[in-house]
């Protein structure tokens, strides 16, 4: 694998795990928004990856060998879409609130703020990772033209 493609399979990690990160904060600044009904309240959001095939690589510009293409499943990851969860929202019982419903309940969104906080961590350790795979193969490619001088 040419250390040039570690750059492109690494940015797309990296702008998947961005959207990633926008989710989790839309769902932690949504997570104490209420409703009165179920259709309104605020569902807690996750992307959905997948691995790019080579195919689609080659056709955003990525010029792989005829043997890489061959012998590759996937080279790189892409947001296929943002699902909202089935989680079975929270209603409760607070008839003093202005947003409450004829029987009193208010809606709360089916976001757990632990788990959204576990999310963004792993989100962030992802990108950062990648961050450190792009430094090295930047390394390498440096100390590669170096290695005719002397």
């Amino acid at each position: 694998m040419s250390l040039n493609n570690i750059f492109a399979i690494s940015g797309s990690a990296m702008s998947a795990q961005t959207v990633r990160l926008n989710t989790v904060a839309s769902n932690i600044a949504n997570a104490d928004s209420v409703a009165s009904s179920a259709d309104q309240t605020y569902r807690a959001r996750k992307p959905v990856f997948e691995q790019m095939m080579t195919d689609a690589l080659r056709e955003s510009g990525w010029n792989a060998s005829e043997d890489l293409v061959s012998g590759a499943s996937g080279m790189g990851v892409r947001v296929a879409g943002i699902v909202e969860s089935d989680a079975p929202l929270e209603p409760r019982y607070e008839p003093n609130s202005p947003m409450a419903n004829e029987e009193g309940y208010v809606f709360y969104p089916n976001v757990n703020p632990v788990e959204e906080m576990a999310d963004m961590m792993s989100a962030s350790r992802s990108f950062q990772t990648n961050v450190e795979i792009m430094n090295s193969a930047k390394s390498m490619m440096q100390r590669m033209l170096t290695l005719g001088q002397s």
